[in-house]
């Protein structure tokens, strides 16, 4: 016969840091399996016994075990609890080095299934289309392209960035007023070192969003500020003194919904009036399926708004490339910010011009929105036949749909799926620690994560997990 403590799990010694309680007890948590506190295959306390250990909700524990159940620090199987994955190698202390950061997270350990909204079909990327454009860049690449280059990155990349977004996204700029980033986090934190040098305190962002962006900023010695979100979006008639603002206005991530043309003009008239810098998101901007593409924010404004891009979506988030269109008056700092030499690969950015110029770049995204607007009708549909109560929203764009669930049952979704082997995210997660907007249950799916191959099965898998 078990033991008692065996059923009901260990004790378990956590100090939770951090800006909130739920982020502090993940990190808590996933410290303790990093340097081998928790070993594979320890099952740990039930949710309502380490809250009540802690003395913070049960709701908060349930949700720090789904996230790194989906991380895959974790598994969650029905019958037999929350436990310490296998495979996951301890690093006692002593070999984490001088400076006590833990090692990133082992290569491969990703969950079965996986429907983490913020990454396209990889196994879709377009391989042998990229080795010619490569070799074609290559061949016809001067010399000194090999040398340490323009901060702003290569001329070709720059010029062939401009001629695009005057295209399909409508942006005006010049290739001298674009700069090429490491990835969009690059980007976002070249321009808040930017602010803070400008005397900038604090910067309005959305309700709900991505906290590594809110962190990024405040890490650059800026504070964050919610803006109001209701059921027209982000309402930007808020906006007061802050210094500049951070939106997602073509599809606002994770809801989905576009800025409303009367809060365009109110973010861009506070932008007028006070001098104030708009920070254009357009993460997904070449994906939309059921109406016509909503034009970039900074095409209205060009001396106010920064329009920022990445091939993250379109492409590979593993490139990390993105690009910042820049108002005229702040090409120079954000240059220097970024350093005196191109911290971006010069083989990478030369491959992406000519992915550009030669229209393969085209070809392949319109080939992904056919493919993901496919998956999104699938899912869709699926719903209809098995969870009639859920509702799927934001799906007129984008590469995710946010599920709208009854109330209280978020948790319990998340961690259905976890019994799936299903790494899926609740909406609560992307939600700013000091909105005041009302919360609501529901799961944001990125339905172009999967490979082909597994769409199938994981559209199962969430299908059961479901209320």
């Amino acid at each position: 016969m078990a033991e008692p403590w065996a059923t009901l799990g260990i004790d378990l010694h956590l100090e939770p840091a951090g800006p909130g309680l739920r982020r502090g007890l993940t990190d808590a948590l996933r410290e303790a399996v990093r340097t081998g506190r928790l070993t594979p295959g320890t099952r740990l306390p039930s949710s309502r016994t380490l809250a009540a250990d802690l003395g913070i909700a049960r709701n908060t524990v349930a949700e720090a075990y789904a996230d790194l159940v989906a991380e895959g620090w974790l598994t969650a199987r029905q019958g037999s609890g929350t436990r310490v994955a296998t495979g996951v190698p301890a690093v006692p202390s002593a070999r984490r080095g001088r400076t006590g950061a833990a090692p990133p997270r082992p290569e491969g350990h990703r969950p079965a299934l996986d429907l983490r909204p913020g990454t396209p079909d990889l196994a879709s990327f377009p391989r042998a289309e990229w080795l010619r454009a490569a070799r074609r860049a290559l061949s016809a690449a001067p010399n000194d392209a090999l040398g340490y280059g323009d901060p702003r990155g290569r001329a070709e990349l720059r010029s062939a960035l401009a001629g695009y977004l005057a295209r399909v996204r409508g942006v005006r700029t010049d290739p001298g007023h674009v700069l090429v980033c490491g990835g969009f986090a690059h980007g976002l934190r070249i321009l808040g070192a930017v602010l803070r040098e400008r005397g900038v305190r604090t910067v309005a962002v959305e309700s709900y969003g991505l906290d590594v962006h809110w962190r990024l900023l405040e890490q650059e010695g800026l504070r964050t500020r919610p803006l109001p979100f209701d059921e027209l979006g982000t309402d930007t008639r808020a906006l007061s003194d802050e210094g500049a603002v951070l939106l997602t206005p073509s599809h606002q991530f994770p809801m989905g919904v576009p800025l409303r043309p009367d809060r365009r003009a109110a973010v861009l008239d506070w932008a007028r009036r006070t001098g104030g810098l708009v920070l254009e998101d357009d993460y997904d901007g070449e994906f939309r399926y059921d109406r016509q593409p909503v034009g970039a924010l900074q095409g209205l404004a060009p001396d106010h708004v920064v329009h920022l891009g990445t091939a993250s979506k379109s492409l590979a988030p593993g490139l990390r490339l993105a690009w910042a269109a820049l108002p005229p008056s702040l090409a120079e700092e954000a240059a220097a910010a970024k350093g005196r030499i191109d911290t971006c690969g010069v083989l990478d950015q030369l491959t992406l011009a000519e992915f550009l110029v030669s229209g393969a770049y085209d070809r392949h995204v319109r080939a992904a929105r056919l493919r993901y607007r496919r998956r999104r009708d699938a899912l869709v549909d699926a719903l209809a036949v098995r969870a009639p109560a859920v509702r799927a929203t934001g799906i007129a764009a984008g590469l995710h749909a946010v599920l709208r669930l009854p109330p209280g049952t978020e948790t319990t979704a998340v961690q259905a799926a976890a019994w799936q082997h299903l790494a899926v995210f609740g909406l609560s997660r992307f939600r700013h620690p000091q909105a005041t907007t009302t919360p609501v249950d529901a799961l944001v799916v990125g339905y172009a994560t999967p490979p082909d191959h597994a769409w199938a099965p994981t559209l199962e898998a969430l299908c059961r997990a479901l209320p």
